[in-house]
């Protein structure tokens, strides 16, 4: 579930203490992706949504506690449990030539400098030195998932316009 122009940035998992504070799972890399005083969009199972500020924001454990404005007690807090948190696109930070968000590289067709299709980027690891995409090809038995590193030396070229990833594959690969 998702809506043009905002970006899924983590769940609901449940509430934390009797002044409403709820705990998220966020899927952001960073927790600056949650700011007091920005806006996020909540959408519910059901398809129910809802504009709420942020008040504060704190983290605890491996989740991230927020205050929301107008969520004052755990009763009003518990019916936001599930539900899955937003928010626009526009208001993340701008990023360097020739990086990119993983919501842009997700999706990505990817193919060989000699025009072999390869698959598509379903998802990234995180490793101790660079990044890793996992591209499936469901029409390739053989090779139906490719880990590629995230390295300039193998990725040779991302075109978002037109959804595709050249890569020079190291032998063995």
């Amino acid at each position: 579930m998702g809506k043009e122009g905002f970006l899924l940035i983590g769940k609901i998992v449940g509430v934390h203490g009797v002044r409403g504070n709820v705990k998220v799972y966020s899927y952001a890399e960073s927790i600056s992706t949650f700011k007091a005083g920005s806006s996020i969009l909540l959408i519910d199972s059901e398809g129910f949504e809802k504009n709420f500020v942020i008040e504060s924001v704190k983290p605890h454990k491996n989740i991230i506690l927020l205050s929301l404005n107008g969520i004052y007690s755990r009763a009003l807090a518990l019916p936001l449990t599930g539900a899955k948190v937003f928010t626009e696109k526009f208001k993340l930070p701008e990023i360097d030539e020739n990086e990119y968000y993983w919501f842009d590289i997700i999706g990505l067709s990817v193919f060989t400098l000699k025009g072999e299709f390869l698959g598509i980027v379903e998802s990234i690891m995180t490793t101790g030195s660079n990044d890793v995409y996992v591209v499936k090809n469901s029409d390739n038995l053989e090779k139906s998932e490719l880990l590629i590193p995230a390295l300039e030396s193998v990725v040779l070229k991302i075109n978002l316009e037109h959804k595709k990833m050249i890569v020079d594959l190291p032998e063995g690969l």
